[in-house]
């Protein structure tokens, strides 16, 4: 943590460094070698020497050059090192005129923008401004001992014999010279760059961490709403599922009871379900934030059907009967189940599958029925409905049970057929309803397995029965 505050702290300093300390590096080096030749390049001329100056001093041109190449270096790392060409490019054809005793060390500014260059630039150009250095190296040292150019540079005895001895005497030592003076500055530009990334891998790594323990927070999180979501719909499902069996058994079997105990038991049961369909909404609805989704309806069935068609899926809708409005929790059970059922024929019968659906709206609730082309290969199976059966249709069946009704799936012929029947949630609907079950008795059973879930109209009846039982012995 402290090497990482440390970090922290310089990195607003480096960051400045690194934009603008090669330009303020250039202006140092400029005015230092000003300042040490003011000397030789006075108005008056130095040392008995008239009509010198900046423009007529020797080391003016390397100089300027020299600087100009440390000035770029961070910016445009390879028209620093043409400056350096051009100095030396210059020198070798007597363009520009040789180093002499006292300003030979102007050669060092390439150096110094090696450093930046090596610091600043991409990984590629770092390999290509070292070996450019490297080889200016070389030339720098054979323009400083050969009698042509600098011929010593008054460092080195010159050269009577020509620059084959000199170089081979001297030439070694000035080049490795030369070479460490290249390598230091060029180990502080690698130590600054790696210092930086350095700052970067801890915060990237702080960052990690952070962000890691943002998710085992968000995690904890979700898998105790979960959890929560789990039980709380384990127990009203259990609870009301109880109380609309016991209220549409006894109300299905009680014929001789007043019609305001039939109307008692009906809402009774309703409101269970409805109880029950909108709990299982709220808590499949509620997202991260808190915030209710909105569910689909009845009304988004032509969209999905519309996206299922441009998947290659042949789908004909057709209806029959006026149309009732359904509670919210059905419309969502419906729509879900017609989502369903469209995937998994394009899952199953593949692309060009032709899919019917029917909503008959004529019955004492909706009821829908999905026909699938099969497979050839699967209609001629022996057992069809395996390769068909999975995790959706149980999903299907609990959402028609949630919503007061019932499913059933599998294969018919060439075809795979799901029957849904949804009851309607409306009063009028169930008054008419308990009418005809009056002046038709022999309807009643009818009605009640067509209403009523066959696991919770078997409850009903069960409890009915032995309550009976127990009235006859009274």
């Amino acid at each position: 943590m402290i090497a990482v505050d440390m970090v922290t702290g310089m990195e607003p300093v480096l960051k400045y460094v690194r934009r603008w300390g090669a330009l303020v590096a250039a202006v140092i080096f400029f005015s230092l070698w000003c300042v040490a030749e003011a000397g030789r390049m006075g108005p008056t001329g130095g040392y008995g020497v008239s009509n010198t100056g900046l423009d007529s001093w020797s080391g003016s041109w390397p100089l300027v050059l020299m600087t100009l190449a440390i000035a770029t270096a961070s910016w445009k790392p390879l028209v620093s090192l043409g400056f350096t060409v051009a100095l030396l490019a210059g020198q070798l054809s007597h363009a520009l005129p040789p180093m002499a005793s006292n300003h030979w060390a102007i050669y060092l500014g390439s150096f110094v923008a090696l450093g930046f260059i090596l610091w600043t630039a991409p990984q590629r150009l770092r390999y290509i401004a070292a070996g450019a250095n490297v080889v200016a190296a070389a030339i720098m040292a054979f323009l400083m001992l050969s009698w042509r150019y600098g011929n010593g540079v008054g460092w080195y005895p010159p050269a009577y014999a020509g620059d084959r001895w000199m170089l081979q005497d001297y030439g070694w030592q000035l080049f490795a010279l030369l070479l460490l003076i290249a390598g230091s500055c060029a180990a502080v530009g690698l130590l600054l760059a790696l210092y930086q990334e350095r700052g970067s891998l801890f915060r990237a790594r702080e960052l990690a961490q952070s962000s890691l323990k943002e998710t085992e927070i968000d995690l904890i999180v979700e898998q105790e709403r979960t959890r929560i979501a789990r039980d709380l719909h384990d127990v009203l499902a259990h609870s009301l599922a109880v109380i609309a069996a016991q209220a549409d058994g006894t109300r299905y079997l009680s014929k001789d009871q007043p019609k305001a105990v039939l109307n008692a038991l009906d809402t009774i049961a309703r409101s269970a379900r409805s109880a029950l369909v909108d709990a299982q909404r709220v808590i499949e609805g509620v997202r991260d934030d808190g915030m209710v989704t909105p569910q689909p309806r009845l009304s988004d069935i032509p969209a999905l059907i519309e996206g299922m068609q441009r998947g290659s899926l042949k789908v004909h809708r057709s209806e029959s009967g006026t149309s009732v409005e359904l509670s919210t929790g059905q419309q969502m059970a419906v729509y879900r189940i017609v989502q369903e059922c469209l995937t998994n024929a394009l899952k199953h019968g593949g692309r060009g599958t032709d899919v019917r659906l029917h909503f008959d709206w004529s019955g004492p609730g909706l009821t829908l029925h999905v026909a699938s082309a099969l497979d050839p290969g699967q209609a001629g199976a022996g057992d069809p409905s395996s390769s068909r059966v999975g995790r959706g249709l149980p999903g299907m069946r609990e959402r028609a049970h949630l919503a007061g009704g019932w499913l059933t799936a599998g294969p018919d012929g060439e075809h795979f057929r799901v029957t849904v029947f949804v009851p309607y949630g409306t009063r009028e609907a169930r008054e008419t309803d308990d009418t005809v079950c009056a002046e038709a008795p022999g309807s009643l059973t009818e009605i009640a397995d067509a209403e009523a879930q066959p696991l919770l109209a078997a409850i009903g009846l069960q409890q009915a029965a032995i309550a009976r039982e127990v009235h006859d012995r009274g």
